[in-house]
């Protein structure tokens, strides 16, 4: 016998309605079905639910988490896509970095400025204000 949805969440530690959404857009296939119209799931959704868990968090998109799998579902096939999508996610992952560091960077200034007193001498309003009017 198989797992219950409710079974498989746990299982797999991915909420129900994820399970649903996944099934929804075709990463996960349509379980089998009991004969009260109960979904029943086998040890491989428990594995592919882990995979695509596991690609999330390593920030790949939906479509990439779909070519992914279509590669792991086909072991015959060249691997080149894959390794191709990896270098894409670090490149992605690379610039988000380098953004996140200007950020810090700024975020650092405005602290070490730090203000006492009343708002209209306050560094961090002035910086922001600063960035406001330089982006307009």
């Amino acid at each position: 016998m198989g797992l219950s949805i409710g079974q498989l969440s746990k299982a797999a530690d991915v909420k129900v309605p994820t399970i649903r959404f996944y099934e929804e857009i075709g990463l996960l296939p349509q379980p089998d079905r009991t004969a009260n119209d109960r979904r029943i799931y086998g040890d491989a959704a428990i594995w592919r639910l882990a995979f695509i868990r596991h690609a999330r968090q390593l920030g790949f998109s939906v479509n990439a988490i779909r070519d992914l799998l279509d590669l792991s579902d086909n072991p015959d096939r060249h691997c080149g896509p894959a390794n191709r999508l990896a270098v894409q996610q670090l490149q992605e992952v690379e610039a988000k970095i380098a953004r996140l560091e200007t950020l810090r960077t700024e975020l650092r200034r405005m602290v070490d400025a730090a203000c006492v007193g009343q708002a209209a001498d306050c560094r961090v309003i002035e910086a922001l204000a600063e960035q406001t009017a330089a982006g307009l």
